[in-house]
């Protein structure tokens, strides 16, 4: 599978930067929030975010497919004084003149378009975080073949660096600089193996039943979990691929009623890969992104530094393989 080049996504790179200085902007001013039908947060951050984005796709890649996680008929059923603040503000961060017309477009570019590349885009992930004023990333990834291609992380909030990181691959390998650019640094996952060193990421928000599984899998495999730390967004994936974590499980859950959606996982799964790590489904299978905007049939994801990946399946395995209905898969 070929990936792109840097001098070809910059474009898209600018424009998460953008989307990233937009999402501070309208974190500071405390802008309502909306529920959409599943009853999940927006804001106005999630909307302007992802028509910067569209905007660069359309203007560098017209032909080419989108699959994003928010919409036009999503965005007028924000007040009008909201939509009104969003829209000025994409303008005034552009320097031009934008309408709500022009923006509803942006919003909708590329869906339902059919092409080799497809990109995916979660305008702003995590939006619980972003909401609390914890952390929060600007997503936008690639499927080629039906497998993650490339990603592009924006953390403004990071752990790695005080003014953000912005995480991105670059013809098959992985990178990061500060958010207001810099010079890139390569990123390679960690080579820990010894089970009481390894670093866990997890989601800041675990329901009862999820901690009590992951605590599991912790202990069948040796980890402590008093080391594992949290956040929001897919940090979790950059912070794996740059070597500051060895581990993130996502999963597993009742897919009937919540499925995995795949623009919480491509850019990250890119990333992790071209640091030289490895992400598959619970059970060590890989994981099939190519089904449109939900992960059917996978139960939840495993990223890893790879060098532990087979303990953390076999673990997974011992502590919910039956009760799941998996067992991990030979080697």
């Amino acid at each position: 599978m070929e990936q792109s080049s840097v001098r070809e996504l910059q474009p898209i790179i600018d424009a998460v930067r953008l989307a990233c200085e937009l999402c501070r902007r309208v974190q500071a001013s405390k802008a309502g929030v909306s529920r959409k039908s599943d009853a999940s947060p927006v804001t106005i951050a999630d909307y302007g975010a992802q028509a910067l984005v569209c905007r660069a796709l359309a203007h560098s890649f017209p032909e080419e497919g989108v699959i994003a996680e928010e919409g036009a008929e999503g965005f007028l059923t924000v007040p009008p004084g909201e939509r009104e603040q969003a829209v000025r503000l994409v303008g005034k961060l552009l320097g031009e003149r934008v309408t709500e017309e022009t923006f509803l477009r942006w919003l909708n570019h590329g869906r339902g378009v059919r092409s080799d590349r497809t990109w995916i885009i979660d305008p702003v992930d995590g939006t619980e975080g972003f909401i609390h004023g914890r952390g929060y990333a600007v997503c936008v990834g690639t499927l080629v073949e039906g497998q993650p291609a490339d990603g592009i992380i924006g953390v403004p909030v990071s752990p790695l660096d005080a003014g953000g990181t912005l995480f991105f691959t670059d013809a098959g390998r992985a990178w990061a600089e500060t958010l207001e650019g810099g010079e890139p640094r390569a990123l390679n996952v960690s080579d820990r193996v010894d089970p009481p060193s390894i670093r866990v990421v997890e989601s800041y928000v675990m329901g009862r039943r999820s901690r009590e599984m992951a605590d599991r899998v912790y202990a069948a495999a040796g980890f402590d979990a008093r080391r594992a730390k949290r956040y929001d967004g897919m940090v979790k994936y950059a912070l794996v691929a740059a070597g500051a974590a060895d581990l993130f499980i996502r999963g597993p859950r009742d897919i009937r009623k919540n499925p995995h959606k795949t623009w919480d996982h491509v850019a990250g799964t890119a990333l992790v890969l071209a640091a030289g790590g490895q992400v598959t489904g619970l059970d060590g299978r890989g994981v099939d992104f190519s089904q449109g905007a939900e992960l059917r049939g996978t139960l939840g994801l495993i990223a890893s530094n790879g060098r532990i990946h087979p303990s953390v399946v076999a673990a997974m395995a011992k502590a919910a393989g039956e009760e799941w209905g998996f067992l991990p898969q030979p080697e």
